[in-house]
């Protein structure tokens, strides 16, 4: 044998001999008091007779329907069912585990119950495209509440993207607009994510956010001024224009500094040379120590001063450092100066010729000192487009003449144009009838508001289905037969769809697509404006429906036994593999007299998630004796053509002994105090039956009357259970019913038990006599 540290071959494992199924148990769509039940099968694949030890530690909301911590006998090649029973106390998830022991392994299954959650559908992408650099771009997303729970949100992000509101409660299958905004202060492409965290504590969902900052086309008529030759004490002046060739309003600032790095660096300079201020030393006080009880101590001066510095800083931090200078000013406005010596007052001669009504002078009067100006603000409304020359008058107090201002320009007829901040809005793959929303912004950039009327070309005129309306009926027959539409559907919406748009402004658009139809989409979304056209404006739309592919397993679903006319419930699985959302729903079953099996689901649609499983619960009632194989549809909303067939195979067999009722309710009743039920035992068969009853939780709270006997050939026995609670709250206990000394069913007793736990020997009325005490 080499020395090595090779490790040989090792012999292979011994294989399982036991297999479960499902390998998890997930309780959901439950209610609270109301008892829920799921089956695994422990199935033995070998070919002898094996033995397993079922066992679950003792839980207020599970309960193993068979006896606990006992050995099964498993036939081989057969399985063996196992009921597990969950009551809820309340709307919340629940965990525990079932252990299955055998002679070779220890076999652990998992058991969840998932309550109610909130699910916030956002989109995984945010895209802004160009924007101008230093202006306030926003986008408004459509958020569902996919889930069956209010959902309490925060909403996060960072610089230089916002959202609002940023926090705030939306209920459940309720919808709500959140708006982010871009604001980026340097050109460039920036990106970002956007947080949503619920009040369900998983895991926050990110949105990726990314636009790009552009410069808008805005400059100066001129980059250079030359002031012609001035004289000491005396003021003139230049014309310079800010040009706005974009598409948006320009709010702007003459500044000292070129850039706000550069603002932020004098910002410092300026704090620090305040800062020595609040270091003085205390020597500088000893003078003043002398009289202290007149002027106050010396740490009064400094906590003044050093409050006195403070209020400095925040100055300078608040300083919006506009332009300022001792020679030079920029005003976007006239002045009328006083070159006289002694005081003018003036006024404003109103005039209505021609265009003068349309300007207005702020202030209209006044007095200007020897050597003094004033600054005059003009607005203008043009009510009539074409050339304009206009004189306006101040009178001056002393002057034989007026002073005399010349406006002249031009009024040009508004282009009735509206431009959209896209050339396309691709809505990518979407699924049938799900509601897919983009944004897009329409701009007047005219002087004057305009009223628009948005259309899309080639939509129909009676209204699309969207799943969540096709899942509230199962009976609808476009399950299996598709949408039957008089006219062809309007699968798109705007909002809005008409309005105004002020001058220079703009109007966010959200379209959404919801389809019908199974197609590439290549539509345009036309503009007309109120006035002035049709069709001035256009935007293109793609779009590609598709119907996921939707898997339903398994195949056969499997009730093994079945006593009639009792409801037994399996669950379907329904496999979404795709990156599309996808709508079902089980067919209602038909039934005639004579029908066998019957079934019915308390949930029969809706909706499973991208890359996700849902589950429908399928009740089943055993009609008649013997086997059964009952075909189940399982349609998919937009794929009529090809539904999902599935089987559910049953046999049917008498209960030969049985309780009637299987559930034992107490209602409210008082803790301590007896209170009784009644049931029946009925024997159907040829033969009496020797018969046990047992409760498993608290049998010393639970008086059974008779508890052991014999059921006659067919006769039946009443059975009294008197309970006397020993607490409060729900209590919740299992009925054990063995014929011979087999356990033969089991079924559930429910109280709630009121009032107190507390008692005493002796009635506290009509009074308590404590006798004669003495020290």
């Amino acid at each position: 044998m080499s020395g090595t540290n090779e490790k040989l071959p090792s012999v292979l494992q011994k294989q399982s001999l036991f297999q479960v199924s499902p390998p998890e148990l997930v309780f959901e769509n439950f209610a609270t008091q109301e008892v829920s039940e799921m089956v695994l099968s422990l199935v033995n694949k070998d070919k002898f007779p094996r033995p397993v030890k079922v066992s679950m530690e003792r839980s207020p909301h599970f309960e193993l329907m068979c006896p606990n911590d006992v050995f099964h006998i498993v036939p081989p090649g057969t399985s063996s069912p196992l009921r597990i029973h969950f009551t809820p106390d309340e709307m919340k998830n629940y965990c525990h585990e079932l252990v299955c022991l055998t002679a070779r392994e220890r076999i652990v299954v998992p058991i969840r119950a998932i309550g109610a959650r909130a699910i916030l559908h956002f989109p995984d992408q945010l895209d802004f495209s160009e924007c101008p650099v230093k202006y306030s771009t926003q986008k408004t997303l459509l958020v569902h509440n996919i889930g069956n729970l209010a959902a309490d949100y925060q909403l996060s992000t960072q610089s230089p993207f916002s959202v609002v509101p940023a926090r705030g409660t939306l209920g459940a299958g309720d919808t709500m607009q959140v708006t982010v905004e871009f604001h980026p202060l340097t050109i460039g492409d920036h990106s970002g994510s956007l947080a949503v965290c619920c009040n369900t504590g998983e895991k926050s969902i990110q949105t990726n956010l990314h636009g790009e900052a552009v410069d808008a086309n805005i400059g100066l008529s001129t980059y250079s001024v030359k002031i012609g030759k001035t004289f000491i004490n005396t003021s003139n002046y230049t014309t310079m224009f800010i040009e706005n060739r974009s598409n948006i309003t320009a709010h702007f600032q003459w500044k000292t500094f070129p850039t706000e790095e550069d603002e932020n660096e004098e910002k410092r300079r300026q704090c620090c040379l305040l800062q020595p201020l609040k270091e003085v030393p205390p020597d500088n006080f000893i003078e003043e120590e002398d009289t202290e009880q007149e002027e106050g101590s010396s740490e009064d001066h400094t906590a003044l001063l050093s409050y006195m510095v403070q209020e400095e800083m925040e100055k300078v931090q608040e300083d919006p450092m506009l332009f300022s200078d001792d020679i030079f000013s920029i005003e976007p406005m006239v002045t009328l100066m006083n070159h006289g010596a002694i005081d003018a007052p003036f006024t404003y001669i109103h005039t209505t010729a021609n265009v003068g009504y349309c300007f207005k002078f702020a202030p209209e009067e006044g007095i200007i000192a020897p050597g003094g100006i004033q600054t005059i603000q003009i607005s203008f409304n043009a009510t009539v487009a074409g050339r304009f020359e206009e004189e306006f008058q101040f009178s001056v107090a002393g002057s034989p003449t007026s002073a005399i201002l010349t406006i002249k320009g031009r009024v040009s007829e508004p282009e009735p144009t509206l431009h959209f901040n896209v050339n396309e809005l691709d809505f990518g793959d979407i699924s049938f009838g799900f509601p897919s929303t983009k944004t897009c912004r329409l701009t007047n950039p005219s002087p004057v508001p305009l009223s628009f009327k948005l259309r899309m070309s080639d939509d129909g005129t009676q209204p699309a289905v969207s799943s969540f309306d096709q899942i509230r009926n199962d009976s609808d027959p476009s399950w299996t037969e598709g949408i039957h539409f008089y006219v062809e559907p309007r699968e798109f919406t705007m909002n809005p769809r008409q309005g105004t748009i002020p001058p220079q402004g703009h109007q966010d658009i959200e379209v959404t697509l919801c389809s019908n139809t199974v197609m590439e989409f290549y539509r345009t979304m036309l503009v007309d404006l109120e006035g002035f056209g049709s069709g001035v404006a256009s935007l293109s739309i793609t779009a590609r429906c598709l119907v996921p592919e939707l898997r339903v397993y398994p195949h056969m679903l499997l009730y093994d036994e079945c006593r009639l006319k009792v409801p037994y419930e399996r669950k379907f699985l329904v496999v979404n593999d795709t990156h599309l959302p996808g709508c079902y729903g089980l067919v209602p079953q038909k039934r005639m007299e004579d029908t066998p099996v019957f079934y019915s689901s308390p949930q029969p649609c809706g909706i499973v998630q991208p890359h996700s499983i849902a589950e429908i619960p399928v009740v089943l009632e055993v009609q008649t004796l013997g086997e059964h194989r009952s075909s189940v549809v399982i349609g998919v909303f937009g794929d009529e053509r090809n539904p999902r067939s599935v089987v559910l195979q049953s046999t049917g067999r008498l209960a030969d002994i049985y309780p009637v009722p299987r559930l034992i309710e107490f209602g409210r009743i008082p803790a301590l105090q007896p209170n009784s039920q009644t049931f029946t035992l009925f024997n159907e068969g040829l033969v009496p039956r020797d018969f046990r009853i047992e409760t498993v939780c608290k049998p010393h709270c639970y008086i059974i009357e008779p508890r052991e006997g014999v059921i006659p050939t067919r006769g039946k026995i009443p059975v009294t259970i008197t309970a006397t609670l020993d607490d409060t709250g729900l209590v919740a206990d299992t009925v054990q019913l063995f014929i011979g000394n087999s356990l033969w069913t089991t079924f559930m007793l429910v109280a709630v038990g009121t009032g107190t736990k507390i008692v005493t020997d002796k009635p506290f009325v009509p009074e308590l006599s404590l006798g004669c005490q003495f020290r």
